[in-house]
């Protein structure tokens, strides 16, 4: 029964602690209060070579990693937190080269501008570049692994994205 009590007190403590600190999440997101909405728009393609989907695939990507890891609401226009950008690159370059002169390693790397606006706190708005990169066998057949590596690419870039402007650490 003691143990209970302990524990029950423990919670209680613990929760008071946080509760005058704002928002925070246990994605180490700290939101200001006042800051109730998002609004990613479509993250344009302008590397010199296209992906098709690639635009897409960021733009959800973002939005998804504030979804899913603030309690945010998104908006199509007019958010407290305000995403734009473009792809700057999508480049496949060789990264090992052996004894005989071929690629033993291949690297695809993806960056892209973003401009970000926090409208309730125009000291935090920024724009920076992000890039990340995926090396993968240059004996594979790279239209076969190209959706996966995509995919984590840009999982590592909203990451990125997400850190930079609600992780303030």
């Amino acid at each position: 029964m003691k143990k209970i009590f302990l524990s029950i007190g423990f919670l209680l403590f613990n929760a008071s602690l946080f509760s005058g600190c704002g928002v925070y999440s246990f994605t180490g997101a700290s939101i200001d209060p006042s800051v109730k909405t998002f609004t990613v728009h479509f993250i344009k393609n302008q590397a010199p070579l296209v992906v098709p989907s690639l635009s897409q695939t960021l733009t959800e990507g973002l939005k998804n990693k504030f979804l899913t890891s603030t309690n945010l609401n998104q908006l199509d226009n007019n958010g407290d937190l305000d995403f734009s950008g473009v792809i700057t690159n999508y480049a496949v370059t060789p990264v090992a080269v052996q004894a005989n002169e071929t690629a033993a390693l291949n690297r695809l790397t993806i960056a892209v501008n973003i401009d970000y606006v926090n409208h309730q706190n125009e000291k935090q708005t920024w724009n920076s570049t992000f890039s990340r990169y995926a090396d993968f066998n240059s004996s594979s057949d790279f239209t076969s692994i190209q959706d996966q590596l995509i995919q984590d690419i840009v999982q590592q870039l909203t990451e990125d994205i997400f850190n930079k402007a609600v992780v303030n650490w």
